[in-house]
């Protein structure tokens, strides 16, 4: 799969657009600048945009080419982010560190899945907060009559409520939905897409 992504961020354009996910700006808005961090974070639309407004943002992706497509379009907005080339079983931060986890369109293999949420919960700071949007099971037929509106093949690495609910047990849930909304990011993100969407708030379970 690194070489898919790696062949798929060379080209010039940035295949997802350079604007970020709609969802992600809508909610980051909101809250106060603090520490973000990014996984599978691609070619840098939604790290850029935080920095903009003042984050500190941390972001890994496996892929070495999107990596550089994300460095440049900092560098193009004037503003720096850290950006590690890493899988998520190697990737290391401090626990409760992040004040934002933001996962958008970040699937991974079922069996691994819920081990994935649960390490990266526990690099956010209680009270610290998730924003989450994926594709929703039932965006397979979507993605089938609509090739252009992407998402993972294998239903298995698809969203369900109840997989948000399970994988996070830590977060109180402000939005926690299933919509069918019309993407258009870049060339691969286009079209009726059945979405999950989260925005939680980690509970100190101390108190």
């Amino acid at each position: 799969m690194k070489t898919f992504w790696d062949e798929r961020y060379r080209s010039e354009a940035f295949i997802y657009g350079e604007a970020p996910n709609a969802f992600f700006a809508s909610k980051i808005k909101l809250l106060a600048p603090g520490k973000l961090l990014l996984p599978a974070e691609g070619e840098g639309r939604n790290a850029v945009f935080a920095a903009k407004l003042g984050w500190d943002v941390s972001a890994f992706d496996w892929s070495e080419e999107g990596r550089k497509k994300a460095e440049r379009l900092a560098e193009k907005e004037k503003v720096t982010i850290e950006y590690l080339v890493s899988d998520l079983e190697q990737v290391v931060y401090k626990k409760e560190s992040f004040d934002l986890l933001g996962l958008f369109f970040a699937h991974f293999p079922e069996k691994v899945r819920h081990g994935y949420h649960q390490k990266l919960s526990a690099f956010v700071k209680p009270g610290g907060k998730l924003i989450v949007e994926g594709f929703a099971k039932a965006h397979i037929e979507l993605s089938r009559a609509n090739p252009k509106a992407g998402g993972p093949k294998d239903e298995g690495m698809l969203f369900s409520l109840d997989i948000i609910r399970e994988d996070f047990p830590e977060f109180q849930w402000e939005l926690l939905e299933e919509v069918t909304d019309f993407l258009n990011e870049g060339t691969f993100h286009v079209g009726e897409s059945a979405l999950i969407r989260a925005v939680g708030t980690k509970v100190d379970r101390d108190n």
